[in-house]
């Protein structure tokens, strides 16, 4: 099978399509950040790297040749959390990008298969996306393969998807309790400082700003978010009084221990946090088979 993935992030779709035991013959990847390409290419170094979405008319690719094509389009113009600027916004303007390649490609190959991404939206966002994709999405949650309440939206033309397993991960399942003396270091830097721990003590509509970040051990971890590294609150664990480790965050979103070294860490957090769950991808590509 040959594969494009649009703003491809750190290839979640790669190590899915492997977990689903779907062969890939070629995988070609765009992508502009260059971490994210970093982080690829030491896992897969025979992704083919196209670069920038907007100038796919320019690619040396044998489109015709593309089985599938998948996308997790930037949820930034369509976001209820973001600027909701919709196609007003340049990045909104992605989506019709997206769709123009899916169309030149399903000229040429009327099988192809494709699976598009994004978070909730706004009614008159959801319509319009869904009018120009075409089909109506399967909403899945992540907590149901993973430790992360993180619901998604699935565009797919891919057939007999439904709502994956309950495999009961909860967060305490994904710290970690052993370091070696690199992630023992690393560790430090997860500490609350006093000021920190002051700034979550302090009372936001009458509660302490813990109860608004809290994530019991015993539950889900809340969604994770690609600047949960900007400020105190994101990946904030209350009962362990600390941020959340990168690998703790790739086992959130079920990716291999370690997937994102290489990288620094604050460029960790973000890619983990733009990126897919792994697992509900390899859910969703066994219809493939």
């Amino acid at each position: 099978m040959n594969v494009l993935s649009l703003f491809d992030g750190i290839s979640a779709g790669r190590i899915a399509l492997e977990r689903a035991d779907v062969n890939v013959d070629n995988f070609y990847s765009s992508e502009i950040d260059e971490h994210a390409i970093k982080v690829t290419q030491r896992n897969h170094p025979s992704t083919i790297q196209l670069g920038d979405a907007t100038k796919w008319q320019d690619w040396d690719i044998d489109f015709s040749s593309i089985d599938l094509i998948m996308a997790g389009f930037p949820c930034q113009a369509w976001s209820i959390a973001g600027a909701q600027g919709g196609v007003e916004d340049e990045r909104g303007q992605l989506l019709h990008t997206m769709m123009d390649i899916f169309h030149h490609i399903q000229e040429k190959n009327p099988n192809l298969k494709f699976l598009f991404e994004n978070v909730k939206m706004k009614k008159v966002f959801q319509e319009y996306v869904n009018r120009v994709i075409g089909v109506e999405p399967i909403i899945i949650n992540s907590r149901l393969v993973s430790a992360q309440n993180r619901p998604r939206q699935y565009w797919t033309n891919i057939e007999g998807v439904e709502q994956p397993d309950d495999k009961g991960i909860l967060l305490k399942d994904v710290i970690l309790t052993s370091f070696d003396e690199k992630t023992g270091e690393e560790m430090k830097k997860m500490i609350l400082s006093d000021k920190a721990n002051d700034y979550m003590g302090r009372l936001r509509n009458g509660k302490p700003r813990w109860e608004y970040h809290k994530n019991p051990l015993d539950g889900k971890a809340a969604c994770l978010t690609a600047n949960m590294y900007k400020g105190v609150p994101y990946g904030v664990v209350k009962e362990l009084g600390r941020r959340l480790h990168p690998i703790e965050c790739e086992r959130l979103q079920t990716f291999p221990d370690g997937y994102t070294e290489g990288i620094s860490m604050t460029q960790r957090f973000k890619a983990i946090g733009n990126s897919w769950t792994v697992d509900v991808i390899a859910h969703i590509f066994k219809g493939l088979k």
